[in-house]
This record gives C-alpha cells, structure tokens and sequence, in this order.
C-alpha cells in the first residue's frame, strides 16, 4: 500500500510541473514550405529547411549570397517559391544558375531584398501613405512598386510583372521574408 501511495504522490507531482518545452518550441513559428520557420534563426539557416525554395536556396549559393543573407542585416526578402521560378523558361532559370552568371543572378537575387525590417504593416503604412502605391529602392539599387488589392499585398517590378505575398511576416532574427509567386525581375 505504501508503494502505492508513493506512486500516487509522484504521478500528482510530475502533473504538477508544467510540460518541459525548448526555446525554439516556445517561439512563434510560421510554416513554410512544410517547415518551422524560427524568429531566432536568420534567413539563410530556415529557407535551407522549405521545400517550397529549394531553387531559391540553390540560387543563393550559386550567387555567393549565403553569407550576406546569413548576416546581422537587417533584410526584408521576397522569397519567390520554386513554382515561380517554374514560371520562367527552364533555359533562362539554367543559364542563370552557370558560374559565368554569377554576377546577373546576384543581380536578379538582390532585386528581391530590402535593406531594413518591413513587415506587412510597415509596408502597408507606406502604401497608404503613398496614395495607393509605395516605391521602394531595393539592394540591387532598382525600385519595386508595392499595391494592396483587399488584404492582399502586391509588388511589381520594373518591367511590370507582378508577384503576389502568398506568406506574408515570416520574421526572422536577422529581418522578416515575405514569400512570393513570382520572380521579379530588375
């Protein structure tokens, strides 16, 4: 009977303690492409987990980009899934991704990144403050036009093409991605 009562006296104690959680468990995570994505991790270390940017991630490496978007910045990306680069013609994508383009796929990659944390309310702040329309600058030193139709949050790059935020807020510690349909191009 004692053995028992022990048993009940640990079983009451161990419900008691509230369930042991890591840190990363504790964080507000947004899935992407099938995956946790971290606010503690930055950029470079959670796109490598989505399976929907896998091109993107190669793209990236190929750029030599890895460790500027692994680095303090902080970086507002929009993050094209593998389906908008289906978009483009398989032979562009390929001649993209050769050594001797290097420096064009930089050029292309870093049309897609801001310098600075927006967030979907900053950029929809901007939005309205502009009237309908913001224009801003982006690392490669282009403009993207960002629009709102409804909820949604549209950009178009310079040649008109435009790419809706499918995610949006996907913070991370080193900005915040906002993924996208289509790949803009400068």
């Amino acid at each position: 009977m004692n053995q028992l009562k022990l048993l009940g006296v640990i079983v009451m104690a161990l419900a008691s303690f509230p369930a042991a959680h890591t840190y990363a468990q504790k964080e507000k995570t947004v899935m992407v492409g099938g995956a946790a994505m971290y606010p503690s991790k930055n950029i470079v270390e959670n796109a490598v987990n989505s399976k929907d940017h896998t091109t993107l991630v190669a793209a990236v490496k190929a750029a030599g980009l890895v460790e500027t978007l692994s680095g303090p910045g902080p970086f507002t990306v929009f993050a094209p899934t593998n389906a908008a680069f289906n978009k483009l013609p398989k032979a562009a994508v390929d001649k993209l991704m050769m050594p001797e383009s290097k420096a064009m796929l930089a050029n292309v990659l870093t049309y897609h990144v801001i310098a600075g944390k927006l967030d979907s309310k900053d950029l929809m702040m901007k939005i309205k403050a502009g009237k309908g329309k913001a224009v801003i600058k982006t690392v490669q030193g282009e403009n993207l036009t960002f629009m709102q139709k409804g909820n949604e949050l549209w950009l178009m790059d310079s040649k008109g093409n435009k790419a809706l935020v499918t995610i949006k807020d996907v913070y991370q510690s080193n900005g915040v991605i906002h993924v996208i349909n289509t790949v803009l191009m400068p």
